[in-house]
């Protein structure tokens, strides 16, 4: 009998120190605001919030994009012509993680600024910046960094090329400020900088001009198997665009490009927007767009394409 109430009392006193526990652990659990992502850019909806210990899923805890801040000179960015060189995120000023390409024309001369290509990668590309093996999926397939890594990308004239590597959906006020980095620490001509990207780059390349229109830094973008969210075309009246998609595609509609290239021409641009469909191709017709290799096989419909996406750009400067 004496075991059987000791036995008793041992279960009653763990049930009760076990809820006191719990207790205690929930009175001193603080709960913070989340943000709700809805479309994993990693900043949260302001006016769409939960109150939590835990951080619950689709929920982030930042509620805005960075705010714009003045570009500062960065001592420890150091460049070598010549080479493409991977710069962490820890390792420079600059907001993002980057790959960076500086031909062997470059140098401090005020006299020979040279023109600047930002490639915004595909959502397989993503990654934190902050390990060279995150790079690997930016180095990658038939693009810019990769064709330049491979000794095989031939512009018609000397170029930067940077490629930095985000997390999540290309958001305008970073590449805006990132850009604003790389003019206030190169030597680049700040008329002639370019932007062109594939799949969710090109969807980056479409925010970031519908978002700055005529105060950004691109005097032409190039958007390849891309979609906006608004298809709004009066912010591109300054700045000429052209499309690419594959007719095929069955990650990304070719509307996603009809679409928007309609709605600039409809806005009556400066320079009128241009659509190449490549028939029969699927998602990754940027491979015949960033090698050449596409030229003279799109579809008689639309754009022609029989020069290359870099003389096109070339042609064209901000004043």
């Amino acid at each position: 009998m004496k075991t059987r109430n000791l036995l008793l009392f041992t279960i009653i006193f763990l049930v009760t120190f076990s809820c006191s526990s719990e207790s205690s652990m929930a009175e001193t659990c603080v709960q913070k605001q989340w943000f709700r992502d809805v479309d994993g850019d990693g900043f949260g909806d302001p006016l769409n919030t939960m109150l939590s210990c835990l951080q619950p899923e689709g929920f982030v805890a930042i509620r805005e994009p960075e705010e714009a801040q003045p570009a500062v000179v960065d001592q420890n960015f150091n460049i070598t012509p010549g080479e493409q060189k991977v710069f962490l995120l820890s390792e420079t000023k600059a907001n993002y993680g980057f790959v960076l390409y500086t031909p062997t024309e470059y140098n401090d001369d005020e006299e020979q600024k040279l023109p600047l290509l930002i490639y915004l990668h595909g959502g397989g590309g993503r990654g934190p910046g902050n390990s060279l093996t995150s790079f690997d999926r930016v180095i990658f397939g038939v693009t810019p960094p990769s064709l330049i890594q491979q000794e095989v990308w031939n512009p018609p004239a000397p170029m930067v090329v940077v490629s930095p590597q985000s997390s999540g959906i290309w958001n305008a006020e970073r590449l805006h400020n990132f850009i604003a980095f790389l003019i206030k620490n190169m030597n680049i001509d700040a008329s002639r900088i370019y932007m062109t990207g594939l799949s969710m780059g090109g969807r980056g390349t479409f925010d970031y001009v519908t978002q700055y229109g005529a105060q950004a830094y691109t005097a032409a973008v190039v958007p390849i198997a891309g979609w906006s969210l608004v298809n709004e075309g009066a912010p591109f009246k300054t700045v000429p665009l052209w499309a690419f998609h594959g007719d095929a595609d069955d990650v990304i509609n070719v509307n996603g490009s009809k679409n928007m290239v309609n709605a600039i021409n409809n806005s009556n641009p400066e320079v009128r927007a241009k659509l190449t469909i490549f028939p029969g191709v699927n998602h990754f017709s940027w491979q015949k767009v960033y090698d050449n290799s596409g030229i003279g096989t799109e579809h008689s419909n639309y754009d022609t394409y029989n020069t290359t996406i870099y003389d096109w750009m070339l042609q064209f400067s901000k004043n």
